[in-house]
């Protein structure tokens, strides 16, 4: 017996017609009567009688009239039910996930995909361990995986970042350290630990991150290891224990005042916590795609959800950040990788910075601080066995870190405008390659060129630049300030009326306690800021450079971008990661002016984050090379006789933007 029978018998015994229901259905009436005599057939028995040109039903035909309505109704909610669990409103999902996922980030999501999409069942499995996690992905045993570790290094799943995640010191809040704004784990190795199994995320993201910083667990005094979050959180309560966790785990802890997090400076980036899906599945069903190609791939449990979280992402990233895809922590390797057929290579990378010299902080201090370079160094491939031995040569100018450069004991040099053109001009001449340099990236810019300044002793009688006639400027030599001062007194057509005397060894603190005497003192920031505000000097009106912008960057050598372009990318992800720490971070100015010793409003009058007009004497974050600032610089140079070298810098060799390019390429991070 056929639905579609019990449909034209229904038709037959409403209008007790066979011409009549052969209308209503579009069928012939032989057509119609053959689904008759067919049921009848199956039935076994006559549902009509005739009576002349009538028919009427039998007992069974009434009986068979009165139930059929039934169903046709248990048909109709079978063909709407498929229709529903087609456009997915109804099925079953299996979602596996960490226990930090599970605790603190998971929840809202299921709550809000259960409010839309009520007929969906949906089941959260947890896995203490990532290798648990990742096994019941390439099983089948879960449906999608959410979790702090990326598993990058399988090829049959595929990870997509989709939050951040921040990691830091958990304590309780009457302990000793509680009130402190930062902390380095260099710091901490004598407290005692307390830390989740090997396997959990938490512990992976610790131990590699010690790792990379030359460290080990061995070398803290006593740590615990538990089984749960349960027994961790016993140690820190009653035992005064350490912990380390994410921003996910103890939130009631933290909401409630009972725990304090604590940040630490090698984990001032946030992490990333991950969608993982089989890679079979990733192409049909990931995220970041177009809204009709969403629309078209919602019909199953599993786009939905996807579609819900990519909606959470965007909502988040418009909400708290302005940078559209800021800098993360990598997810930590879960393979030992070695080259048992390649010698193990060691790679000597010796930087020169300027850490007293505020605008270039973030391309030094903040990176040394923070430990950011060791994490962005390249650990896969042809370095899977690289060890690198990092040397921070720290300078008061740039002076010895252009001789470091064209010596070949510097790899990379940071450097204001003018010593910048000074470390191009050996790659003209015939010497060797190690001693050219590339110019990379830059640091920060100071778009009305009021960074350097003249300053006198407060009882000197002199008024301005004129009134140095036959006078002394002492000077950095080979410095942005040795620039600014050729060019001032050449365009006042002083240059050969003034005597310019080398001031070395700056002292942050006291930056002109120097036994030389001079008539004037000729600095960049935050030198002259210093020697102002310490009320012994004065500053001496000039023509302010013609407002020709000033600059810093960075430059490596050509050895090095030739070799190693990988390192030279790293240091720039690296550099990018402090300005972004720089920008989010209200406590940077204090961190800075600790390890400065500077006051912090003088490292904020200094340097800003993003670039403001109408003020002056102010450096921006800025890693954006400008060619024509550049070309400025040479021009106002080559009026100044001794500087016609400048002329034979070939800028579109030496500047190299594609390693900048590379390193903004956030999806390579």
């Amino acid at each position: 017996m056929e639905v579609y029978q019990i449909k034209v018998f229904l038709e037959v015994a409403t209008y007790l017609s066979f011409t009549e229901a052969a209308d209503a259905l579009n069928l012939s009436q032989p057509a119609v009567s053959a689904k008759i005599k067919s049921l009848e057939s199956e039935l076994g028995t006559d549902l009509f009688y005739r009576l002349g040109r009538k028919i009427q039903l039998t007992e069974v035909g009434q009986f068979l009239f009165e139930e059929s309505p039934k169903l046709i109704e248990v048909e109709n909610q079978l063909i709407a039910k498929v229709e529903e669990i087609k456009k997915g409103k109804f099925g079953n999902l299996k979602i596996g996930c960490t226990a930090a996922i599970a605790n603190g980030w998971l929840p809202e999501i299921l709550f809000q995909y259960r409010q839309q999409y009520p007929g969906i069942q949906t089941q959260c499995v947890v896995f203490d361990s990532a290798e648990f996690l990742y096994r019941a992905i390439t099983n089948n045993q879960i449906d999608l995986g959410i979790s702090d570790i990326s598993f990058a290094d399988f090829s049959e799943i595929s990870a997509t970042p989709i939050a951040p995640i921040q990691y830091s010191l958990v304590a309780t809040a009457n302990h000793a350290i509680a009130n402190q704004n930062w902390l380095s784990l260099k710091e901490l190795q004598k407290e005692p630990w307390v830390m989740l199994n090997a396997g959990s995320p938490s512990r992976l993201v610790f131990e590699s991150r010690l790792t990379e910083l030359g460290m080990n667990l061995s070398e803290f005094s006593k740590v615990e290891t538990v089984d749960n979050l349960s027994l961790m959180r016993t140690y820190i309560m009653q035992g005064n224990y350490l912990g380390f966790a994410s921003n996910l785990e103890f939130k009631s802890e933290f909401q409630l005042g009972i725990f304090v997090a604590i940040p630490l400076q090698e984990f001032a980036l946030p992490g990333n916590i991950f969608l993982l899906l089989p890679k079979r599945l990733s192409q049909s069903a990931s995220v970041h795609s177009s809204s009709q190609n969403r629309r078209s791939r919602n019909s199953n449990p599993m786009q939905k959800f996807i579609a819900l979280v990519e909606n959470h992402q965007e909502e988040q990233q418009t909400s708290i950040s302005p940078h559209s895809t800021p800098p993360r922590l990598r997810s930590p390797s879960l393979i030992i990788r070695s080259n048992p057929l390649q010698r193990p290579e060691t790679i000597n990378l010796a930087l020169g910075i300027q850490n007293s010299t505020i605008p270039t902080v973030t391309a030094g201090l903040v990176i040394q601080q923070l430990g950011l370079l060791e994490h962005f160094l390249p650990r896969e491939g042809r370095y899977s066995s690289t060890q690198y031995h990092i040397q921070w040569c720290d300078f008061s100018t740039g002076s010895p870190i252009i001789q470091g450069l064209h010596s070949g004991q510097l790899d990379i040099g940071v450097l204001g405008d003018y010593p910048l053109l000074l470390s191009a001009l050996q790659q003209n001449n015939a010497v060797s390659e190690s001693q050219q340099t590339r110019l990379v990236s830059f640091v920060s810019t100071n778009p009305d060129g009021s960074c350097n300044a003249v300053i006198v002793r407060n009882k000197s009688n002199l008024q301005s630049i004129e009134d140095l006639r036959g006078g002394v400027i002492a000077v950095p030599f080979s410095s942005s300030a040795h620039g600014m001062v050729m060019r001032s007194l050449n365009s006042a057509n002083l240059l050969n009326e003034v005597r310019l005397a080398s001031l070395e060894n700056s002292n942050i603190t006291q930056p002109f306690d120097y036994s030389i005497q001079a008539d004037g003192y000729a600095h960049f920031a935050p030198f002259h800021d210093i020697a102002y505000r310490q009320g012994k000097f004065r500053y001496l009106p000039g023509d302010n450079l013609n407002m020709l912008p000033a600059f810093h960057g960075v430059v490596v050598s050509a050895k090095l971008a030739e070799q190693y372009p990988e390192v030279v990318i790293a240091y720039l992800k690296a550099l990018s990661a402090a300005q972004y720490w720089y920008t989010i971070t209200p406590s940077a100015l204090s961190l800075i002016s600790q390890w400065t010793n500077l006051d912090a409003e003088i490292v904020s009058q200094i340097l800003s984050s993003i670039y403001h007009q109408n003020q002056s004497r102010r450096f921006f974050c800025e890693m954006t090379i400008r060619p024509d600032w550049i070309t400025q610089h040479i021009r106002q140079l080559l009026l100044v006789p001794g500087n016609e070298g400048l002329e034979t810098i070939n800028l579109d060799r030496w500047i190299q933007t594609e390693f900048l390019h590379q390193c903004q390429d956030l999806s390579s991070w």
